[in-house]
């Protein structure tokens, strides 16, 4: 089988976590599919980058040049071309973000290959790398066949699997730009960040998220003392930020953000696939809710099925004990 293409994704001189996840899957589907897997980095100053990926990859193709010090989709569409027309690999894996679908879909048209978005998972059958999508916010997920022949395109969505250890040692091997001018048509102008609160749940490692449960802002003092006790931040479902209790960037779901804590303590959450969506690549998952039935137990690793106003301050007084 032909070779398994990643593009690296960078901003602002930090490496994306969505690199290393399409990594560890494009590691995971070459033991079955055959194919090396070779990384594609474009920038400017990213020699380090390369040599992290090495780490992840049996090859390492990057352009350093100053004409790519910013992200500009044409540019790296030009960079792409040449590459996967010379190469002709088997599969191309773009990360499904803000750079992913403004990136993908053009060089999807432009020649011409068969192309899967919004991509969860990669398996193979019938001499094929099939893509897995969700739908209905989780509920279903469906499998595709490419029709038509390699090189096949996909987008893979962002915080679906954990990263593994790097256990390869790449050749790392720096290509001439096919792209010797500026364009002057599609210029990067600047970065505008979008406004954080206090906390960017994103990045927190533990999280204390609550629902529905908790019935009342009131309440929110019992979870408040939880959180300083095993120092985590707060966060919530859609019915916790929507009732006020909560600032909207602490909305976790499919219309809040997706985590991946090293641990999610879930309090008063029934566990709406559309929550479910947002925080099932945590590493270590407690749910606390009164109902046996409540699907947020399907994904949790460990369940408490009690009352959340009998549990919480024990458990916090626990902690503090043990935190001396």
């Amino acid at each position: 089988m032909g070779a398994i293409y990643v593009l690296a994704e960078h901003r602002q001189g930090v490496l994306r976590d969505i690199t290393l996840e399409m990594l560890t899957k494009a590691s995971q589907l070459s033991e079955k599919m055959g194919g090396e897997i070779v990384t594609v980095l474009i920038g400017s100053s990213v020699d380090s980058f390369a040599e992290k990926l090495a780490g992840y990859s049996d090859k390492v193709l990057y352009v350093d040049d100053p004409l790519f010090a910013d992200y500009n989709s044409d540019k790296y569409q030009k960079v792409l071309v040449e590459l996967i027309n010379q190469d002709k690999p088997e599969l191309v894996m773009i990360g499904h973000t803000t750079q992913g679908v403004d990136l993908a879909p053009a060089l999807a048209v432009e020649m011409k290959l068969p192309f899967v978005t919004d991509v969860i998972d990669l398996e193979f059958a019938d001499g094929k790398p099939q893509p897995v999508r969700s739908y209905y916010s989780g509920k279903v997920n469906a499998n595709f066949a490419f029709k038509g022949e390699a090189p096949y395109l996909i987008t893979f969505r962002e915080s679906t699997l954990e990263v593994a250890e790097p256990s390869k040692q790449g050749k790392v091997e720096k290509i001439e730009s096919p792209l010797k001018e500026e364009l002057d048509y599609r210029r990067f102008i600047e970065y505008v960040e979008a406004e954080v609160g206090d906390v960017d749940i994103t990045q927190s490692e533990i999280l204390i998220a609550v629902g529905r449960g908790l019935r009342e802002e009131k309440n929110m003092a019992i979870i408040e003392d939880l959180a300083k006790a095993v120092k985590g931040d707060i966060c919530g479902s859609r019915a916790a930020t929507d009732a006020g209790w909560l600032a909207h960037d602490r909305q976790v779901g499919t219309s809040g953000k997706t985590v991946k804590p090293k641990l999610y303590i879930a309090i008063g959450i029934s566990g709406a696939f559309q929550h479910l969506a947002g925080m099932k690549g945590a590493k270590t998952i407690v749910a606390i809710n009164k109902d046996p039935d409540a699907p947020i137990f399907s994904v949790a690793d460990f369940a408490i099925v009690d009352d959340l106003f009998k549990v919480i301050p024990k458990l916090t007084e626990k902690l503090k004990e043990l935190r001396g």
